[in-house]
Order: C-alpha cells, then sequence, then structure tokens
C-alpha cells in the first residue's frame, strides 16, 4: 500500500462502520492460504503427543502397565497425573473437580489417563493403544432419568428464579396442564480440531499457540499446572477454524499437556488429536429434560409458569453453572410470565463434562418457552402465533416488562419485528393455504412457524465484561491493531479494524491486524456470550480516541489553531485551512514526539447480578429478531424438506452489514442441525457412538432453506450506547431456528386436525417424526 499519497478529492475512506466489507481472510479461506496452527511451520526437532483414553464410563484404575508404550520406538515419555509439576485440575471455574489425567479412577469413556510424546504422529498414537489398564467397574449413569433415577448428584448449586405465587396462582387459573420435554446436544463439530503447541523459552518460559477462544484461561490453567507466575507464559491465537463455543474451556488439557512436556524434554511439542478423540474427549452442549406446569386462561394468555431444567452436565462442572443459569434466563423467550418459578438441576452423569455452545443455555430455555405456547395453542384451539403476540412483553409502563430475574425490558421492539416479518412472509395467507393443502394430501404435509428471539447480551459473570486493546501509529501513518478478542470465523479482526479506521478516518487498509496474544492485551475475557465487537470494539476505541485527542492538540498548538479546527478527513487531516496527508501528518506528530500508542479499556455499564437472590441486571441490552420456516413431511418415512424460511433480524446499526447477514445465515443452519438431524448417543458401556462425520449428521449446505430471504431490521439501532450503537450478532440467531421445529410440528399435528399438541422432542429426526405421526393417527 502507498501511504505517501492521499486524493483531495475523496470523500469517504475503504471500510467504515456501518459498511459492508468482505471479512479480512476471506480470500485465504477459500484459497486454502489461512494460516492455522497446524499449518505452521514446525520447529526443529518439534515432539507429537497422542492422549490414552479410558474405555469404561465408571471405574477405579487397579493397576496401569504402561511398559509396551514406553518400549515403542520413538516414545520419548510417557506422562501419567504424578508427572503434572503442580495441581493435576483444568477446571475452569476453580472447583478442582476436572483432573488433567485421571489418577485413581475415571468418570466417563474417553477421559484422558496418560498422554505419550514420540518423535512422530503416528508412533505416539499407535503407542497410545498398547497399555494394559485393570479396572474395577463402578455403577455408570449416562443420561438425564438414569442421573436423577441415582439420586440426581449435581454439578454445581442450582438456581432459582421466580416472581409472584406460581403455585398459588395455578390453583385459581381457568386452564392448566403439564408436560415434559426432551431437548438434545451437540457436537460443535468445528473444521479445525482442537489443537496446541508449546515451545520451551528460558528460565521458566513457555510460548503456546492454542486454538482457543480464552487464550488468558490457558495462561492462568498451564501457569497453575506448571506452578510458574502468568508472566512466564504468552499464549497466541491467530485464528481458529471454528469454535462455537467449544474452544472457550476445551482446549485447557491440551495446552497443558503440551506445556508440561516442553518444559520437562526441553523441545517444542505438538499436540493435534483426530476427529474421533476430539469428540469423544471434548465437551459438548447441554441436553435438556424441561418438566413444566402451565397455568393460563380461556384466550391463551399465561398466568403462571413452574418449571424444572435438569441438564446433562458430565462428570465435572465445567461451564453447567452458567448455562443452566442462562437457560433459566431465556425460559421466558419473548414472553411475560405474570407468576413464575424457574429451577435449573445440573446434574452429574459418567459422560465428558457438557461446556459453551452457541446460546449458552439460552437455546434450550427459549425452546422450552415456545413449547408452552404451542401446548397453549392447541389447548385453546388458536394459532400459536396469536398466542405469542398475546403473550409478549409490553411497552414500558404496561406492567409487563419484568423478567422472572427481575431486569426491566427497556428496549422492546419484538412486536415491530414480528408483525413486519409477518407481512413480509404473507405468513397469514400461507398457513390457510397450507392447511387446506394438507386436508387433501393423504402423505405429504406442510407446516409453517413464526417464532420471536429475545436474548440478552453480557455475560452474567459480570467481571467477564471487560476488555483492553492496544493500538500503535508507527511514523509512516501505519497502524498496528491488538485486542482480547480471538478470531473463529466471525468476523471479529475486520470490525474492530472498521472502528480503528474509522477513528481516524483512515482506509482500512492501513490497519494491520494482528494475533491475539496474552503478551500485548492482559487478562482478556473469553470471546463468547456474543460481546466479542461490543467489548473489544469499544476497548480499541478507546485506544484510537487516546491518541487521536494527542495529536488534535499537538495540531492546534502546532498551528495555532483551535482544537475544533483540526479535523480528520479521509486518509487527510484539515487543520486550520490547511490540509495534510495522514502519513505526513504523523511523521510531523513523531518528530515533535508525540505518544503515537495507546492501551484501551472498556467496561460494560449498568450491569449486575446476585445470584443467590435471583435478582439483577445481568444483560446491557436485548436484541430481537423472528423467523417464518415452512417445511414438507412425508408421513410414511419421516422424511421432511426445509420449503422456505424468512428472516428478519435486529443487529442494531450494523457494523458491517454482510458480516453480520452472513452470521445470521450460518447461526440459523447451524441452529436447524441441532434441532433436526444432530444426534448423540451413548450406548449401554457409556460410549459415544455419534463420533464421526459417519454417525454423526451436521446439515450440509443442500439441507438449507430452498427459498432463504434474510434481512437486516435497517431502522434498528441500540438504546444503549454500545460501539457504533451496533448490537451483538453471534448467538442470537441460533435460536431463530426454532421456528423449523414449530413447523414440522404443526405439520404432525395435522395428521390429527390440529386437536393435540405433538410434542415433538428435539432433534426432529426422521425416525423422531416418523413416531410422532404415528402416534397422532392413533388420536
Amino acid at each position: 500500500m502507498d501511504t505517501t499519497s492521499f486524493d483531495k478529492t475523496k470523500t469517504e475512506i475503504d471500510g467504515p462502520v456501518h459498511a459492508s466489507l468482505r471479512h479480512d481472510s476471506a480470500h485465504k479461506h477459500v484459497t486454502g492460504s489461512a494460516e492455522y496452527i497446524d499449518d505452521i511451520p514446525e520447529p526443529a526437532g518439534l515432539i507429537h503427543g497422542a492422549l490414552g483414553l479410558a474405555d469404561r464410563a465408571h471405574a477405579e484404575i487397579v493397576s496401569m502397565d504402561l511398559s509396551e508404550v514406553e518400549k515403542t520406538p520413538g516414545v520419548l515419555w510417557v506422562m501419567v497425573a504424578k508427572d503434572v509439576p503442580g495441581e493435576n485440575d483444568i477446571s475452569s471455574g476453580g472447583r478442582h473437580d476436572e483432573p488433567l489425567l485421571a489418577e485413581t479412577k475415571v468418570e466417563f469413556h474417553g477421559q484422558p489417563i496418560f498422554a505419550v510424546f514420540a518423535e512422530t504422529r503416528d508412533i505416539a498414537r499407535k503407542a497410545a493403544r498398547k497399555a494394559k489398564i485393570t479396572y474395577k467397574d463402578l455403577p455408570h449413569f449416562t443420561d438425564i432419568d438414569t442421573a436423577i433415577e441415582n439420586g440426581g448428584a449435581l454439578v454445581i448449586d442450582p438456581m432459582t428464579l421466580k416472581r409472584g405465587d406460581a403455585k398459588l396462582e395455578m390453583d385459581v387459573v381457568p386452564r392448566r396442564l403439564t408436560g415434559t420435554m426432551r431437548i438434545g446436544g451437540q457436537e460443535h463439530f468445528y473444521l479445525e480440531s482442537h489443537i496446541a503447541m508449546a515451545v520451551p523459552g528460558e528460565d521458566d518460559e513457555v510460548t503456546l499457540w492454542s486454538s482457543t477462544q480464552h487464550p488468558s484461561e490457558i495462561q492462568h490453567i498451564v501457569s497453575h499446572i506448571l506452578q510458574v507466575p502468568s508472566n512466564a507464559v504468552t499464549v497466541q491465537v491467530r485464528r481458529m477454524g471454528g469454535g462455537f463455543g467449544g474452544k472457550e474451556t476445551q482446549g485447557n488439557q491440551f495446552a497443558a499437556l503440551c506445556a508440561i512436556a516442553a518444559k520437562k524434554l526441553n523441545r517444542a511439542v505438538k499436540i493435534r488429536p483426530d476427529r474421533d478423540e476430539d469428540m469423544t474427549a471434548t465437551g459438548k452442549r447441554h441436553d435438556f429434560r424441561v418438566d413444566y406446569e402451565l397455568g393460563f386462561d380461556e384466550e391463551g394468555r399465561i398466568h403462571a409458569v413452574d418449571a424444572t431444567y435438569a441438564a446433562r452436565c458430565g462428570f465435572s462442572s465445567d461451564l453447567s453453572g452458567p448455562v443452566t443459569d442462562r437457560a433459566l434466563f431465556h425460559a421466558d423467550s419473548s414472553y411475560f410470565y405474570p407468576h413464575v418459578h424457574l429451577t435449573s438441576r445440573p446434574l452429574k452423569t459418567h459422560t465428558v463434562s457438557n461446556t459453551a455452545f452457541r446460546g449458552f443455555g439460552g437455546p434450550q430455555g427459549m425452546l422450552g418457552a415456545e413449547r408452552f405456547i404451542e401446548e397453549i395453542a392447541y389447548a385453546v384451539g388458536k394459532d400459536p402465533l396469536d398466542i405469542r403476540k398475546l403473550n409478549f412483553y409490553g411497552e414500558t409502563g404496561s406492567g409487563r416488562t419484568t423478567t422472572p430475574y427481575h431486569q426491566e425490558v427497556e428496549d422492546n421492539i419484538i412486536a415491530r419485528i414480528v408483525e413486519e416479518l409477518e407481512t413480509s412472509s404473507d405468513y397469514r395467507a400461507r398457513r390457510e393455504a397450507i392447511i387446506e393443502f394438507n386436508k387433501t394430501s393423504p402423505i405429504i404435509r406442510k407446516g409453517i412457524a413464526l417464532t420471536p428471539v429475545k436474548f440478552g447480551i453480557s455475560f452474567t459473570m459480570t467481571a467477564f465484561n471487560q476488555a483492553g486493546a492496544l493500538v500503535h501509529i508507527y511514523n509512516d501513518g501505519s497502524i498496528h491493531l491488538n485486542h482480547g478478542g480471538t478470531e473463529m470465523g466471525q468476523g471479529l479482526y475486520t470490525k474492530v479494524a472498521q472502528v480503528v479506521a474509522d477513528a481516524f478516518q483512515v482506509d482500512i487498509g492501513r490497519v494491520k491486524i494482528t494475533a491475539t496474544t496474552t503478551g500485548k492485551v492482559p487478562n482478556t475475557s473469553a470471546t463468547a456470550a456474543s460481546s466479542g465487537t461490543d467489548l473489544n470494539g469499544m476497548a480499541a476505541y478507546d485506544a484510537a480516541r487516546q491518541i487521536r485527542e494527542r495529536l488534535v492538540k499537538f495540531a492546534a498548538e502546532n498551528w495555532s489553531v483551535p482544537e475544533e479546527e483540526v479535523v480528520f478527513l479521509p486518509n487527510r487531516v484539515r487543520i486550520g485551512l490547511e490540509e495534510i496527508a495522514f502519513n505526513d501528518f504523523i511523521k510531523k506528530a513523531y518528530f515533535a514526539r508525540v505518544q503515537l500508542s495507546a492501551a484501551g479499556f472498556y467496561k460494560t455499564p449498568k450491569i449486575h447480578w446476585d445470584r443467590a437472590a435471583g435478582r439483577g441486571t445481568p444483560f446491557y441490552y436485548f436484541a430481537y429478531g423472528a423467523a417464518c420456516s415452512e417445511v414438507s413431511i412425508d408421513t410414511l418415512t419421516g422424511e421432511y424438506l426445509m420449503e422456505r424460511t424468512d428472516i428478519l433480524h435486529d443487529v442494531g446499526k450494523s457494523l458491517n452489514p454482510a458480516i453480520d447477514i452472513g452470521q445470521v445465515e450460518g447461526a440459523f443452519v447451524q441452529g436447524m442441525g441441532w434441532l433436526t438431524t444432530e444426534e448423540l448417543w451413548w450406548d449401554g458401556k457409556g460410549r459415544l457412538r455419534t463420533h464421526a462425520p459417519s454417525t454423526y449428521k451436521i446439515p450440509l449446505a443442500s439441507d438449507r432453506p430452498k427459498s432463504f430471504n434474510v434481512k437486516l431490521a435497517e431502522w434498528a439501532e441500540n438504546a444503549e450506547p454500545t460501539i457504533g450503537r451496533s448490537k451483538a450478532v453471534g448467538e442470537p440467531p441460533f435460536m431463530l431456528a426454532i421456528s423449523v421445529l414449530e413447523a414440522l410440528s404443526m405439520a404432525v399435528a395435522s395428521v390429527a386436525d390440529y386437536k393435540v399438541c405433538p410434542r415433538l422432542d428435539a432433534p426432529a429426526t426422521p425416525e423422531r417424526v416418523l413416531m410422532a405421526v404415528e402416534r397422532l393417527k392413533k388420536v
């Protein structure tokens, strides 16, 4: 890029905020030139690691003979729990309930017991299979029902949200019903599996490359494992090949093992599990069982909700506490419950510890709420959309704005979103046409549903709502940007670069986006909770603001003009009546010894949360959206087709509409997979059998709706002063896919003339759809 010239006639910069701009690595993604950790040139003498996994779901380790493993030519070291220098623990929340390597007992099939380090990856993997381990089997339970039957042990204290008196109200309402909904889990299935590489430094230092959403947590875990201070551990992340929450905590074990071996052997170490090992040994989305009782009137207006949300959490707590909390936070979906009592039940099971996944419990809570609406609609004989609209949160002053956790909904635009989509999708006419079609079609049945989304934005752990950034301007006018957010394909780096470019009114090509590293920005939060742009964008803006204020002061003093006469224009600066190229201006500032570097910081205001009391303001704002989906099912086989989906989604004033629409489309398809084709299954021995693409079906391009119409609500603007008045877009659109399950449910309901709620559980696989059809034929 030539930074020595500029066009005085140019009226705008390339890539300002609110402009559609391609992802900074898009061309690299499609050509295969984007560099991931396994593409980094391997250091001389690199050692490869492999995991030794348990083949029992729950057992005591009686003996472990690793002699054949150690004798394998090329094996350098076999590591077991006693070799961990510090505490043998990689738990995320500091509960000390997740060992790096099992020592005396295994608690899920596939739990790491030892690690092999060898000259090649193939040698390490083959050697790991030679271990001879004797177990004493213990009783195991792998699902929610058997966990409850065996005492219902919890991995963390449950949470309760309540307002009013649900039990008392339930006794006086005109109508009431009870039910149960089962909601399946989901595998992250990122394209890049977990991977870590450690390079030992001098003294106590080690540098790690890790495919992680949370570099600071990797730093923290490794420092404790090695018994060294955090300043000795540097973690770097340029990009991930997908994350979706699966790399928030689950990278801890791979990074820790690499770091220990690197310091022990004084050579670089890399661990990359294959897909089967990755799926077996790492956590997934929590599956839930929702037991509910609803009180409502003849119009379909909700009076009371009493529900328990039991979750399969796995053998340790991991993030199950905040995940099940967030499920309760979204158990209202977009609806006001006058009387409500909600309880979480984070159950311990002998399965891999489940973890974060896009939506972080919110989708499960919201899906339960849409089942409530569906139950009521069939009970009173009305269109579910009418029941939805009847129960929406109201405007400020309506008396219908308080959530079950006592936060006021002050920015409610859901009614407008739904009304606009209802009109643009021609929902009413299409629904009537579908009902008529179903009357005369004996085999193919259709369904349509329009569902809303209201999703709270912020980490519910208040301390995580902070971010730092580092901005340098070099004396040639080029800009270096670093922040604590990680790039997993979602376009965060591009958006934050747009913020910085816009702040100085320069083309985005001037801004060098650099890898996230704990050595530049400390104490970062995970890139999660849809808050990456909100937090890091504001932190970067703060850094740019500091530099800009210094530059304005310098120009005003040096040119003897008022500060208000110093104006940043596209790639130049106007000072009084004079215009000067940005790079020339920066050069003058440098020679005048103006500091051209700044560390920015941001913390989200207004939020607070008291978990014990179940009260507070855990969310800074809400993001809204709605989707209308139409499906066709074959009542003889249960197979179905996605005919059409229309989406209207609120991202506030979009920082980058092209990237945001891509996020909405991707989230919807991923959510559709969760609710239709993706099914996790453990056998009677506690073995995960859906552990590879051969047995686990993610949605393909051919599964997308035949007609897929996605629009952003261009009139929307965040009421809160977020960066550019934008809103988060990572997680909220995931729940738009609930419209697919509801549409399938309507198609099934046609078999019984819409008299009975089909109670279609998720995932609604063709087998499950067929069983529901057969069940309703007998009604």
